[in-house]
């Protein structure tokens, strides 16, 4: 285990205090340029952890309501506390509630808050009346360094989708961050080419092919935890950890055939710096396309944090199946690009520097190239709910 540190410790004595300042600057950017202009608003957090955003959403002064959920007790009660220090220190505050519930497995319509405010239990594919006239009563729905625990299996991703969208109003927004697929499939790719292992299309230096997305052109808080990913349901051991989904497919013949062309390594890989290690486990498909587009397990390791089972979320797969659930994407940016688009925000940059992000004097960003790196491997997207 690692001891529990205070915030000084995090602030002058952690090997990655660049990093989680950075971390959270970018956290307060998309909260920031996705809050709107309306006040009063309904926030859902789901995979709250500790409650480390709470003063982003105060900060805004935009919020009535803000419900935390994560599956983990003791990150709910520590979310409490915190709720409760922040009401001595001023009774403006919004409303808050915090629960633990499993919020991939699990439908957050039994929470009479969630279902007060509400949730459409019908959303989803084949709803033609939910497409139409359904919707939920939040503003918008955040998940941030957890939603990549849901595609563990087809159900659970599914499972949060009908949380997210059910929750979210017509015009509501899905923020969060996620691992970026695309760093995966590129070093993935970059494995099998060494190893001579990949196909001819990708032997042959063809560029990977590029998606479609579209894209627009809190002070002093510690609240980027890198174990977080504690916090979530813990992985089910026996399921697959290759890429093979829990369930039977129909057609078991093509399912299998389809494995069969996409594995042929026995060992895994890792890579990163003296900050973070990703490191698969076993096989991975020598095209880097990760399908069916769950159970993918990696290994995720970052210094002063506990190694942790994490999955891909394959980004092309994630967008058409939340399009099923009504949500539209509508920004996607790995973090360093967050950065480039938001640092000389009238808002934003003076933030970067009060985070301790960017020197006050100078201007210079006072994270590393290698935290840099570790940021990198995260992008950040919101959806709309149309």
């Amino acid at each position: 285990m690692v001891p529990e540190r205070g915030r000084e410790w995090r602030q002058t004595d952690s090997k990655i205090k660049g990093l989680r300042s950075f971390n959270n600057w970018v956290k307060s950017s998309i909260i920031q340029k996705f809050i709107g202009d309306e006040r009063n608003l309904r926030i859902l957090d789901i995979g709250c952890g500790k409650g480390g955003d709470l003063g982003k959403w105060e900060k805004s002064r935009k919020v009535e309501l803000y419900v935390g959920c994560d599956p983990a007790d003791v990150s709910i009660k520590q979310a409490k506390d915190r709720y409760a220090e922040m009401r001595k220190k001023s009774r403006r505050i919004f409303h808050a509630e915090f629960y633990a519930k499993d919020c991939f497995g699990e439908f957050l319509g039994d929470i009479p808050i969630i279902k007060d405010v509400g949730i459409d239990p019908g959303v989803g594919p084949g709803n033609a009346m939910s497409q139409r006239w359904g919707g939920g009563g939040w503003d918008m729905v955040t998940m941030m360094f957890c939603m990549h625990y849901a595609f563990e299996s087809e159900a659970k991703a599914k499972g949060m989708l009908r949380n997210v969208a059910g929750a979210l109003k017509k015009g509501g927004r899905f923020i969060g961050t996620i691992p970026n697929s695309d760093i995966l499939t590129q070093k993935v790719i970059e494995h099998h080419k060494a190893k001579g292992t990949a196909p001819p299309e990708v032997a042959g230096g063809a560029d990977v092919e590029e998606d479609d997305r579209p894209t627009f052109a809190s002070d002093d808080e510690d609240d980027w935890d890198p174990e977080k990913s504690l916090d979530s349901p813990k992985p089910n051991e026996s399921e697959h950890t290759h890429g093979e989904k829990a369930e039977e497919p129909e057609d078991k013949g093509k399912a299998k055939d389809e494995q069969e062309d996409g594995e042929v390594e026995e060992e895994g890989f890792s890579w990163g710096n003296s900050i973070y290690q990703v490191k698969f486990p076993g096989k991975t498909p020598p095209d880097g396309t990760f399908r069916p587009p769950y159970g993918w397990k990696y290994s995720y390791f970052l210094t002063e944090a506990v190694e942790a089972p994490e999955y891909v979320v394959p980004w092309e797969a994630f967008r058409a199946l939340a399009e099923d659930y009504n949500l539209e994407l509508q920004y996607r940016k790995p973090f360093r690009e967050v950065w480039e688009e938001q640092k000389d925000d009238p808002v934003l940059g003076p933030l970067s520097e009060v985070m301790k992000v960017r020197d006050r004097q100078t201007g210079r960003l006072l994270t590393s190239e290698e935290e840099l790196d570790a940021a990198d491997f995260y992008h950040a997207f919101c959806f709309y709910k149309v």
